[in-house]
């Protein structure tokens, strides 16, 4: 428990969970980020609960404590079993607690064993509130309201649901139905994702990579359904457009960690120059593709900086996986809602504006550049893009039916792509042709 508390409070200080996990024990790793997931996903009404039963906030040390144990005595959705027994987690709580900070042991088994006699008087009193209600900050809240009127009640609570595990099939090394076939023989049970994503595979439960067949040879990896609509619509032939054609000139110019690079060269012999302005997170995408047995061309510069790093050859193809709010992976990095703020929408519209006004003349008449952020906010997204075609009056947007546009993380994204409910993440994709 002093682990998990731990990562809960980082995240509450503003620290990514992703960053606290690298540094935790190895041993202690997977079950660190499974308890985190679950309290950070309970975070508001468990913090709501706690200012309830104890209304002057005890030291972080041990508030954390508490929030996390809340979260774990949480009456369950229905059908759903609780990961420990009410004793078990007072228990290891208090313990955690004499060890931190033994002096209030007492006031920790006193104010749980006071929620577990009045839990059912105390959710539904702190749930009158918005952020208990669903679990997100009051200003996101507002964002999600003011974007999707229509749907976000839907989305709050899609967050908070466990993301399903999903795998690209390597094209150069199989499809989907020959991988199905090979996890059926292992006795993973998958199903295909659909047409929208043809080499996506749906695992019926997560488990670790290496009981994946294959994937040390990278015949598989694991990127979700949303993400792999990206390749496809740089470089593959849709709705009247030609494919790329060999050894076509093609910039990833925000490739870090290396899923979308990857893919674009499962599907077409490219000369790719895979960009990142961080060079340790570049150091994964060359990861990626020694596992794939892939090579491009890798290079640390920031992408708005052009005569940095380009040569002033125009590229035939551009994706622009740009960085954003995550508003859309929220379900499988369930500490983004907590750390960001009202004013990094703004400020992270201003950067993707920058990349789109300085990448553009890169690319060739005739060219297309993707726009994709893992974004559910209209500013990172609709609307971005139709500031931009407002200033460019050589780009035209160039629609491809159940991608282009917003796709939210809900059933009907699921259905889209073959019967899946909520299969996608939620994303922003535009297609701009360069007109001559």
């Amino acid at each position: 428990m002093l682990q998990v508390a731990d990562a809960v409070q980082a995240v509450r200080s503003g620290r990514s969970l992703t960053e606290v996990l690298a540094r935790c024990p190895a041993e202690l790793r997977p079950a660190t980020q499974a308890l985190s997931f679950y309290v950070l996903r309970l975070l508001g009404g468990a913090e709501a609960a706690r200012a309830l039963l104890a209304p002057k906030a005890p030291p972080p040390k041990v508030d954390s404590l508490l929030v996390s144990a809340l979260a774990l005595l949480w009456p369950c959705a229905p059908g759903t079993a609780p990961l420990y027994t009410d004793h078990t987690v007072v228990d290891q709580v208090v313990s955690a607690a004499r060890k931190r900070a033994p002096a209030s042991a007492g006031f920790v088994n006193a104010v749980l064993r006071r929620f577990l006699r009045e839990r059912a008087t105390i959710v539904q009193a702190v749930q009158a509130s918005e952020p208990a209600a669903f679990n997100h900050p009051q200003w996101w809240i507002a964002q999600v309201r003011a974007d999707w009127p229509e749907h976000w009640q839907a989305i709050l609570q899609a967050n908070n649901q466990h993301p399903p595990m999903t795998l690209r099939v390597n094209a150069r090394r199989g499809n989907a139905e020959s991988y199905l076939a090979r996890l059926a023989a292992a006795g993973i049970k998958a199903t295909a994702a659909g047409a929208l994503a043809p080499q996506a595979l749906v695992l019926e439960r997560a488990l670790p990579v290496g009981l994946l067949p294959g994937f040390a040879d990278g015949d598989v990896s694991v990127q979700d359904a949303a993400a792999q609509l990206a390749a496809p619509l740089t470089v593959g032939a849709l709705g009247g457009l030609p494919a790329l054609p060999a050894g076509a000139r093609v910039l990833d110019a925000c490739s870090a960690p290396g899923g979308k690079t990857a893919h674009l060269l499962e599907l077409a012999d490219l000369d790719l120059l895979a960009l990142d302005s961080d060079a340790a997170r570049l150091a994964r995408v060359q990861d990626n593709l020694t596992r794939l047995g892939s090579s491009a061309r890798t290079l640390a510069a920031d992408a708005r900086d052009c005569a940095a790093w380009w040569d002033g050859r125009p590229f035939d193809a551009i994706l622009l996986d740009a960085p954003c709010s995550a508003s859309g992976i929220v379900r499988r990095h369930p500490d983004v809602r907590w750390l960001r703020r009202p004013t990094d929408i703004a400020n992270l519209a201003a950067i993707q504006t920058e990349l789109l006004n300085a990448l553009w003349p890169t690319l060739k008449p005739g060219g297309r550049l993707v726009y994709a952020t893992c974004s559910i906010f209209k500013a990172e997204g609709e609307k971005q893009i139709d500031a931009f075609l407002q200033r460019q009056t050589d780009a035209k947007r160039f629609d491809v039916a159940g991608v282009s546009g917003h796709l939210l993380p809900l059933t009907h994204n699921g259905e889209a792509a073959g019967g899946q409910t909520s299969v996608l993440d939620g994303f922003y994709y535009a297609l701009l042709i360069k007109n001559f």
